[in-house]
């Protein structure tokens, strides 16, 4: 079975396929099947991962699956949050993006940089799907004041898991692949996709 990965973000789909891989899918990415971007108009997560997702089969006719996904900080009254991508404006630049956030949060204390990953992930058999398949998951931690790892993409170097020590940028793409909130909202997908039938 073919699936479009609805996503023209490299780091998000160079995740997502890996954490996909041991499925019985060919998941295709959507710039492979000539699918652009489509300006994200929802109010919430959800309706932007529908909108994703509801382009792709649109343009493909195949199955999509879309993630909206952002970074929740609780001392800045739940921002970027949906923003996240642009949190800096437009094009997406994640060292902006990085600067700004450290910026608001700059007089603020460690103990009220709380903020959490969170991610919905969908699934539609073809546009007009009226039961579409919606996962979510949540990854907690805290905002540090200054960039710390390599690895992933986004906001990744400022987010610490407070139980490991480490941020997101500093573990490894399996360690990071087991924790985040995109590998939560996955599991809960692989478990419903066990009891449905995509064609």
């Amino acid at each position: 079975m073919k699936l479009v990965l609805a996503s023209g973000n490299a780091g998000k789909l160079k995740e997502l396929q890996a954490m996909l891989g041991a499925l019985p899918l060919q998941i295709v990415p959507q710039r492979e099947l000539g699918v652009d971007d489509v300006p994200e108009t929802g109010l919430t997560f959800v309706e932007n991962a529908l909108i994703k997702a509801r382009h792709a089969c649109a343009v493909t006719g195949l199955p999509a699956l879309a993630d909206d996904s952002g970074l929740i900080v609780d001392a800045l009254d739940g921002a970027p949050g949906l923003y996240s991508a642009r949190y800096a404006g437009s094009p997406t630049d994640d060292a902006a993006n990085n600067a700004k956030l450290l910026d608001a949060l700059r007089d603020v204390p460690a103990e009220r940089r709380s903020a959490r990953f969170y991610a919905v992930i969908v699934l539609l058999r073809h546009a007009n799907d009226p039961q579409p398949l919606i996962c979510e998951g949540s990854w907690e931690g805290r905002i540090i004041d200054e960039l710390r790892g390599t690895h992933g993409f986004g906001y990744n170097p400022v987010f610490l898991d407070e139980e490991l020590g480490l941020t997101a940028a500093e573990m490894q793409p399996e360690q990071k692949n087991g924790r985040s909130h995109r590998a939560k909202a996955l599991q809960q997908l692989k478990q419903q996709l066990a009891r449905v039938r995509l064609d």
